[in-house]
Parts: structure tokens; C-alpha cells; sequence
């Protein structure tokens, strides 16, 4: 925001005083960090209860002349930043800070806090407790008020609601006979071709449960809309978002008809093919980056639940290895983890209206099977890592999809052991992704041998890269024996008669696993230098910091 939008949006909040939505305080620097995030958690509920985007904290007026005096809270920018992440520790669910505006006056420094509205549904707590505004005073929330967050959800479902003064020639022609020919698909066995054929226009758009009553909606206008119908949309978005990040930079806006725009998003996708060479043979397998099902379900997904209500775009990010999906909106019901490990079934949309509708035209399910059947298992019949879910930006939902292998063993090792468990799968992704798997899939992998090593140095076993004709990779970064390395040193100390400790490092960083860190190997040569220095197999003969080892013999006399 520019310094003279700030001005201006100081000066409306000071003709609008304390409401519920905006707190004046003539803080300084030593104003409590816990008072700010009962403030947020008041401010944030607030302006959900009034319909308002965000609600304002501002440091550097007095309360009592409503005058600007400045404030010196947190003058170094790092340490003001910083509070973005000490709020978001204790703000459950976790959000921070929409911005914190500084603002420079002649009658001194304000500091403007912008708190994002609480979301539909969710009321946010400080530390566990709930607050709101009792006049111009901070107050624990009352239940009436909290239950009126929590209600939300159940009373307003933005999707369905109808566009006054629209009607059916603010749809798609094509659009809607492509919806026709999708739900004669669907309905094959159940609904003659005849009979469908038969319906007109308006008959057809309510039984597939996109108008009600002939009236055209929200979900009508997205799905099938003219993009010159967006505006019975208005003020909120409909725009997916392609963007080329790189060397090459590149984007387009698509509108309505999202059944059919959709597809034309994906097509502007670069989708290269990749090879991958099967165990034993020389003839490689080809295949594209990205799969139009797996990509399509991504977006579809995005689509159906996006906050529509955040006025923002359906982004797709286009790099040299992934594609990355955003939509505004929390995860809505459950976490990513529900429905990829333990099949979960959505008990709640948050644009049920619309998530039915693109139901009906197979743009989506309802059971949840999408993610796992289609995206995670499709990735790996495709011999390519997971998809990955990020969550960790407020009130947004990212997926990153693959288009490149990560570590081609695990690529190989899905194509050579057809009998693989899913559960080993999902662990296996984690280990090439230089995570950390469940603990409780770390002892199957190793019963079955796929891994060596340990935490966090895991890697392919010997059985599997065998089996993937990667012997060599094998050998490098599988973990020797201690005893190899430390005859390694003494054969070495006893050859040339004395060693430097980093003589002793050059001669053990090219032999050990290629698994470990380089500060993991450091921590390796110490450990094995002060076990043969204890056990008495060598001894310095020079200083602390410039050490010499000598072998020593069995009268206790170093070898010279």
C-alpha cells in the first residue's frame, strides 16, 4: 500500500474512531506481544461478525485527544517482521498478519496492524481462548458470538446462489453441449439418450443441478458463463491463472466456461517428454511430464474449492520441474493426509452447490478418491514422485506436482517391484525427498529390505538397487563397517610413518557414503580419530591444534 493510501486509510479509521473492528493504542516498545494477539483474535472475529475485510490495530495515537504522537514500537524492520511469526504461533487456526504498514507524519511514526477477517466458519483464538470487542473494550467472546462463527458455514452456500437479471443467453453454447454429452456419459445406463436428447436447455441445466428453477447461478455462470457473463459475479473473481516461471516468463487469464477453459489451461502447459530406463534392458521408456487426467483433477480441485469470497485467481505455476496449483481457502474439511492414507470421505464443501454440479459433468467426486486414485497413485503408476500438499500460507491451499524424477532408483524400484504396498510407497517418496517417513513404515521397509542406513541418511538397499542394476550407487552410498575405515587410517599412519588429521580426512571423504553431509563426514573422521586415540592404536606426537598421529606399539612407544 502506498504511503498515500496509508494516509488515507489512517484518516477513515480516525473519523470512525474504536469501533469492534479498529483499536487506537499510543503503544511503545514495550507493548506486550500476548495483549497484540488478543487484540488480533478480538479484531480478526470482529470483522468476520461485520462483514468486514480486515480488521486494524494502530500504534501511535492517543487515545484520549485522538491524535497522531508517534510510536517507537519495534523501530528495527527485522524485529517488527518478526512479530508476523510470533503471532502466527499462538493464532489457531494458524494465520498471521494480512501487512504491518509503517507510516511516517510530521506529528511522528504510526505503526498500522492489518488482521485478515476471520474465514466463514472459524472462529480464531489466541493461546486457546476466543475474544471479540464489548464496545471499545477487549472481552472474552461471548458464546452468541461464537456461535454465530461456527454457524456460518451451514447457512450460506456462495456457489448457489442465483444472478439476478441473468438467464440462459449469458451461457455457452458449446459449453453446454459439452455438459450435455459429459452427463449422457454419466447417465448412460440409467437415462436413454433419447429421453435427454428431448429436455430443452433449461430442463437439462436443473436436472444436472447447475440452475435452480431455471434460474442461472453462481455455479452456472463459472462452469458454463459467456466471459463476458462475469460480471453477475461482481465484486468476487472467476479467472484461473497460467504463469511460466524461468528463463522464459510467460502468463495468461482464462475466464468462463471453466468446462471448457480449463483444458485449454492445460494445453499451454510445456509438457516435454522424459525417458526412464527399465532394469536390464537398453531400450528407454518415454513419457510425458505431466498427465492431462492428473493435471485436470489438480485444477478441477482447485476450481470446486476455491474461497471465491477472497476476490483472488486459481493460480497454476508452470517451472522446469513441477507445476504448482494454488486456491484461497483452507483445506475445508480434514487434512491432505485424511484422504491419501486413511481414505477419507468429505462430510462438508465449502461450494457444495458447485462441488455437486461438477460432479455431474465429471469434473470432480465427492468421495474423495480424486486425490489418491487419480493424483498420488496416478503419479506412481507414472514411475514419478507424489504430489506434495503446502499448507503453510494462510487461508491457501498449494499442490506441487512432479515433472521430473528425483531420485531415479525410486522411479526404477516402482517399475520392478509390481507387489509394492502403498504404505511402502508413500514412505519410500518420503526417503527420496530427503524426509523423514512414519515412524511405523521405517520397519517395514527395512524388513523387506528396501532401505539401509540411518536417520537421516536413509537410502536404497542393496536388494533394490541390485535389482535396478545400481550396484555402483549402491556402494557409494551404502554405510561401511567402522572397523573398515579405522584400518584404513591405521594401514595409512603405519605406510607413511605419521598423519596430519587432514591428511586423515583427504584419504576418508571420497570413501564415505555419499549419503552423509560434508558435516556429517567432518563429525565421522573426528569420532573415528578419538576411538583409535582411546582404544591406543595411534598417538600425537604433535600439538592439540596441529595434531601428528603415529601408530603405537605394544609397549606403549609410538612407532617411528
Amino acid at each position: 500500500m502506498s504511503a498515500d493510501a496509508l494516509k488515507q486509510t489512517l484518516a477513515l479509521l480516525l473519523l470512525e474512531w474504536e469501533s469492534e473492528c479498529v483499536e487506537f493504542k499510543d503503544a511503545n516498545d514495550n507493548f506486550s506481544t500476548s495483549d497484540i494477539g488478543k487484540y488480533f483474535s478480538a479484531l480478526s472475529n470482529e470483522a468476520n461478525l461485520r462483514s468486514r475485510d480486515a480488521g486494524w490495530l494502530v500504534f501511535g495515537v492517543d487515545n484520549k485527544t485522538r491524535k497522531v504522537i508517534g510510536t517507537q514500537y519495534r523501530k528495527n524492520a527485522e524485529r517488527l517482521n518478526g512479530l508476523k511469526r510470533d503471532i502466527a504461533n499462538g493464532i489457531d487456526p494458524s494465520t498471521t498478519f494480512r501487512d504491518i504498514h509503517e507510516l511516517h507524519t510530521p506529528e511522528g511514526r504510526v505503526v498500522m496492524f492489518e488482521i485478515p477477517a476471520a474465514p466463514r466458519g472459524i472462529p480464531i483464538a489466541w493461546n486457546g481462548h476466543y475474544f471479540a470487542r464489548n464496545g471499545e473494550s477487549l472481552a472474552p467472546m461471548s458464546l452468541a458470538k461464537l456461535d454465530e462463527i461456527r454457524a456460518q458455514d451451514g447457512i450460506e452456500d456462495w456457489s448457489a446462489k442465483v444472478c439476478p437479471g441473468a438467464t440462459l443467453a449469458d451461457l455457452d453454447e458449446d459449453a453446454i453441449a459439452k455438459a450435455r454429452e459429459v452427463f449422457a456419459q454419466k447417465h448412460a445406463q440409467s437415462i436413454p439418450r433419447s429421453t435427454l436428447d428431448s429436455w430443452s436447455a433449461a430442463d437439462f441445466l436443473d436436472r444436472a443441478k447447475l440452475t435452480i428453477g431455471g434460474k442461472i447461478t453462481r455455479t452456472s455462470i463459472l462452469l458454463l458463463g459467456k466471459s463476458e457473463s462475469t460480471h453477475y459475479l461482481s465484486p468476487f473473481v472467476a479467472e484461473l491463472s497460467w504463469k511460466l516461471e524461468g528463463e522464459e516468463r510467460a502468463y495468461e487469464h482464462f475466464s468462463p466456461p471453466f468446462l471448457l477453459t480449463s483444458t485449454l489451461l492445460y494445453q499451454r502447459i510445456r509438457n516435454l517428454r522424459v525417458t526412464l530406463l527399465p532394469p536390464g534392458q537398453m531400450i528407454p521408456i518415454e513419457m510425458a511430464k505431466y498427465e492431462q487426467k492428473i493435471v485436470l483433477e489438480a485444477l478441477h480441485n482447485c476450481i470446486a474449492h476455491q474461497d471465491y469470497r477472497s476476490c483472488e485467481r486459481v493460480l497454476v505455476i508452470e517451472r522446469v520441474g513441477e507445476l504448482e496449483f494454488q486456491n484461497a481457502g483452507s483445506f475445508f474439511d480434514g487434512e491432505p493426509d485424511d484422504y491419501v492414507v486413511r481414505n477419507r470421505t468429505p462430510r462438508r464443501y465449502r461450494n457444495r452447490f458447485l462441488a455437486e454440479a461438477m460432479v455431474q459433468l465429471r469434473m470432480i467426486d465427492t468421495m474423495g478418491f480424486g486425490i489418491r486414485e487419480v493424483m498420488f497413485r496416478g503419479q506412481a503408476k507414472r514411475f514419478f514422485p507424489l504430489p506434495d500438499y503446502d499448507l503453510t500460507e494462510a487461508n491457501h491451499v498449494k499442490v506441487h506436482l512432479a515433472g521430473r524424477f528425483i531420485d531415479e532408483n525410486y522411479s526404477r524400484m516402482l517399475l520392478s517391484l509390481p507387489d509394492i504396498s502403498w504404505a511402502e510407497i508413500l514412505a519410500l517418496d518420503q526417503i527420496q525427498k530427503g524426509l523423514a517417513p512414519d515412524n511405523d513404515a521405517l520397519p517395514l521397509l527395512r524388513k523387506r529390505g528396501l532401505v539401509e542406513g540411518r536417520r537421516p541418511a536413509l537410502h536404497i538397499s542393496a536388494e533394490v538397487a541390485l535389482a535396478t542394476n545400481q550396484k555402483s550407487t549402491y556402494i557409494r552410498s551404502r554405510r561401511q563397517d567402522d572397523q573398515h575405515y579405522r584400518k584404513l587410517i591405521l594401514d595409512y599412519v603405519g605406510q607413511f610413518k605419521q598423519a596430519t588429521t587432514q591428511e586423515i580426512r583427504d584419504l576418508l571423504m571420497s570413501k564415505l557414503p555419499d549419503a552423509l553431509t560434508g558435516e556429517q563426514k567432518e563429525h565421522k573422521v573426528h569420532n573415528l580419530l578419538t576411538a583409535l586415540r582411546v582404544a591406543g592404536d595411534i598417538y600425537n606426537t604433535g600439538s592439540k591444534r596441529y595434531p601428528k598421529w603415529v601408530r603405537q606399539s605394544l609397549n606403549n612407544k609410538p612407532i617411528v
